[in-house]
């Protein structure tokens, strides 16, 4: 088969992005819309964190041998079979509720298949965007992804909340309908180039299962500046999980006020929005290094201000400042993993990664709320241990504990930003590894 290198545009992937962010605008408008329907039938939480629980299972299964499919099939099949499935799973949804036999338990199972079969597309698409967009525009394509994800965090919400009175579950599903019919539709008008994967086909030939189930982490390991960069993705998201205290710290110090909460929440997600497009005009840094570490220092210098602060103005204002700065680390971290894998082996390397993150993220949920219950929270209680060191700053009483933690653990995150200089083989990813030549076939 004859290689030859494919033109590259933003032309393509805008085109699919406009498709997918439509589509992830009414699968959220569903979830917001199913999470109400589901408390209104139960009263309780548990039953939506078991959704959550039965989505992000499998794609933990499912990160051992994603990566060898994605590196060997047709990525464009793939993701037109996530979505296909995803739209057949809310069709099922509004067959049961219309014919009365909707129950909490068909939601675990759909939860489940979404999660699988959405793993598997969005693992195809983060492999195909290297072969759709050249280097000069990964950053961009880094922050149009966080456009999509907080600008749909933003707008699904709003846009259900004042539906869902209107239209009820039923309208809401055939929004999410026609929002993956579009998604679908811009997939299939366009061309996705494959990865050239002749040597690789061969290879494993030789290697056999395990050696291609492993690839990823020995990519890794033989790459010590792209392990140090996965080794700081880890220490930043276990800290990350395990100050994920920030919704009952703000209900707790300001009386359970929920339109208190609501707003610092949206505030990030508008953060995040405007941060986006910023950085999509912009183009990123030309070290894209500095672009991560110092947007992820100040992302969390200004939640450890969330902690310690105690006014909700401020809240607000320091969520949205966490969340303009989030597509600068967020887009440059992303550029940085497209130009030094291979677009033929960003499949494993990248479930590999996944693999990883899903291991350390329960381990953060883990300890999070044991920490705050049974630690924090006591030690900052009138006459608590911790009152004479840290009293004065968080002040006492419910919900000093948990911002200690917060503010912590979140200044431990700027300290690894920053210290992070101090380490060569981070510090000059750029200049250790080569830039990839992608081909295609």
């Amino acid at each position: 088969m004859t290689l030859e290198q494919q033109p590259k545009s933003l032309r393509t992937f805008t085109v699919i992005w406009l498709g997918q962010t439509a589509s992830l605008i009414g699968s959220n408008m569903t979830s917001f819309a199913l999470t109400i329907w589901a408390w209104q039938q139960t009263g309780e939480a548990t039953p939506l964190s078991l959704i959550a629980f039965f989505t992000e299972v499998p794609i933990l299964i499912a990160s051992i041998f994603a990566g060898v499919l994605v590196d060997r099939y047709n990525r464009k099949f793939i993701m037109i079979g996530g979505d296909t499935v995803a739209a057949l799973s809310t069709v099922i949804v509004l067959i049961l509720f219309f014919t009365n036999q909707l129950a909490i338990w068909h939601l675990y199972i759909i939860g489940a298949a979404n999660g699988l079969f959405g793993y598997f597309h969005g693992l195809a698409f983060s492999a195909s965007q290297a072969l759709l967009v050249s280097q000069q525009h990964y950053v961009r394509v880094g922050a149009m992804g966080s456009i999509r994800t907080f600008g749909s965090g933003v707008i699904a919400p709003a846009l259900a909340g004042v539906l869902y009175p209107i239209v009820g579950l039923i309208g809401i599903l055939l929004i999410d309908i026609a929002t993956f019919a579009i998604a679908v539709s811009t997939l299939w008008i366009v061309r996705i180039p494959q990865p050239q994967r002749e040597i690789e086909n061969q290879e494993s030939k030789v290697e056999g299962v395990w050696q291609e189930l492993t690839f990823g982490f020995r990519y890794l390991w033989q790459r010590p500046s792209l392990m140090a960069l996965q080794l700081f993705s880890l220490s930043f998201i276990f800290f990350d999980v395990a100050s994920a205290v920030s919704e009952p710290m703000i209900l707790a110090r300001s009386n359970n006020n929920t339109a208190v909460l609501g707003m610092v929440g949206g505030a990030v997600g508008l953060g995040g929005l405007i941060g986006g497009i910023l950085m999509m005009l912009w183009g990123g840094p030309k070290r894209r290094i500095h672009g991560l570490l110092i947007g992820r220092a100040f992302v969390f210098g200004f939640e450890t201000m969330l902690g310690i602060w105690r006014s909700p103005s401020l809240w607000i204002g320091a969520n949205f400042c966490a969340g303009l700065f989030k597509p600068l680390a967020n887009s440059c971290e992303e550029a940085i993993w497209l130009s030094k894998v291979e677009p033929a082996t960003q499949g494993r390397v990248f479930a590999a990664s996944s693999l990883l993150t899903g291991l350390v993220v329960p381990l953060g949920l883990l300890i999070s709320g044991p920490l705050a219950d049974r630690f924090f929270e006591p030690a900052m209680q009138p006459g608590g241990m911790l009152v004479p060191i840290f009293g004065s700053i968080f002040g006492t009483g419910t919900g000093s504990g948990m911002a200690l933690q917060f503010a912590l653990f979140s200044f431990i995150v700027v300290l690894i930003c920053l210290g992070s200089y101090a380490f060569p083989v981070l510090r000059d990813v750029e200049d250790r590894l080569p830039d990839h030549q992608a081909s295609t076939s």
